[in-house]
């Protein structure tokens, strides 16, 4: 069996890394989800998976991809806001 990993599979595969790192770290209580980092991480991760979609595109990881990174956005927009209206 020959396995190679071309360059959009290794970019889809760091995306990978990104969202579910971020999703085990906030489980075991070393990300907290409403900081501006995680929705950010999130974003970058749906961001890079979408990249590879471009080069072996999948009609349903493409969907999940588009509203992860929707909802990530709207997370970071959130977290964003509220860090500027707690004051320091």
């Amino acid at each position: 069996m020959d396995i190679a990993i071309n360059q959009s599979d290794l970019v889809g595969l760091v995306g990978v890394f990104f969202v579910v790192g971020t999703y085990f770290l906030s489980q075991v209580g070393r990300m907290k989800v409403d900081e501006p980092l995680y929705p950010a991480l999130n974003g970058v991760g749906a961001l890079f998976i979408l990249f590879s979609l471009a080069y072996t595109f999948n009609t349903a990881s493409f969907v999940i991809e588009m509203f992860w990174l929707v909802i990530s956005i709207v997370g970071l927009f959130r977290a964003l806001k509220k860090k500027q209206s707690d004051p320091e």
